[in-house]
């Protein structure tokens, strides 16, 4: 089998092209969820703590020099990251856990018995049909 024959069938794999689609959602689910919490989240927490913009936390190692710029350590921008995985996770967390219930409750259901097979229902009919000379 040739290389792109190989890849043909494993491209077009159900599986792949699923976790495709899921790639896509979910990095546009983080952006979306990135921008909620510079956007939103951040301004009102950083105004609770004093009025500080997170972008701008750091821990300045080297002062600028000349045409350098200045060494820092943006820990604000870690805390930040830090909260957009705490929302993700959260969210990815709830849709499992839905997902999960989901799944108990469609395997909780009894399911329907069998029907009975051609050999029961004429003895079914034939007790029946007894029952009835007998009356």
């Amino acid at each position: 089998m040739s290389m792109l024959k190989e890849f043909k069938t494993f491209a077009l794999r159900g599986n792949v092209v699923d976790m495709a689609v899921g790639i896509i959602i979910g990095a546009a689910f983080g952006k979306v969820v990135s921008s909620f919490v510079t956007n939103v989240i951040m301004p009102p927490l950083g105004l609770m703590i004093g009025g500080v913009d997170f972008a701008d936390l750091a821990i300045v190692l080297q002062e600028a020099q000349g045409e350098l710029p200045a060494v820092t350590l943006g820990y604000g921008l870690f805390i930040q990251s830090i909260v957009d995985f705490l929302i993700v996770a959260a969210a990815i967390f709830m849709a499992v856990r839905v997902m999960n219930s989901l799944k108990r409750k469609e395997e909780a259901a009894p399911a329907a018995p069998p029907a009975p097979s051609k050999e029961e229902v004429l003895l079914s009919e034939i007790r029946d049909l007894l029952k009835q000379q007998n009356s």
